[in-house]
């Protein structure tokens, strides 16, 4: 199998680390859908990624300093979480998004995230990005008052998939 070339260019860099489809939908649902743990990623994916692809590109996300795994106790789950570099991959997420909403046609449901990061603008994915640090990181939003764009998020695709 042919290697990708490497270099100190930036975006052979982030190629190598985010290049990947798998690695991308593994990202999006831990961002997206809050899934944590093996399992939940397992069973959550739409696409159905196989265990094998799973593990690799968890193990891939979590060397590339994407992710970090919690050590489970006995009886326990390992958990995933974003790092900051992870989260700073929103933005990249974001703009596939817009991108896959102006070259691609799809299904409602699977487009309604994307439609309102776009339309958000980037006090959207600011929020977002600090909700997903409290939530991965432990780190304090800003502004505590301010609505949450996780739930914004999350009622979007809810009501999309009840339409």
């Amino acid at each position: 199998m042919e290697s990708a070339p490497r270099s100190g260019c930036p975006i052979n860099q982030a190629v190598e680390v985010l290049g990947d489809p798998w690695a991308m939908l593994v990202l999006r649902d831990i961002m997206f859908g809050n899934r944590r743990h093996f399992r939940e990623l397992l069973t959550g994916s739409e696409e159905g990624i196989a265990p094998n692809i799973l593990s690799s590109r968890l193990r891939r996300l979590t060397d590339a300093g994407l992710l970090t795994r919690a050590d489970a106790r006995r009886g326990q789950r390992a958990a995933y979480s974003l790092t900051e570099a992870g989260i700073q991959t929103l933005p990249v997420m974001a703009a596939f998004g817009t991108w896959g909403l102006a070259q691609r046609g799809g299904d409602r449901r699977l487009r309604v995230r994307a439609e309102l990061l776009r339309d958000g603008g980037p006090e959207l994915l600011a929020r977002f990005m600090d909700d997903l640090r409290e939530l991965h990181l432990g780190v304090p939003r800003p502004d505590p008052h301010a609505r949450r764009a996780v739930d914004e998020l999350r009622a979007a695709y809810e009501s999309a998939t009840r339409d």
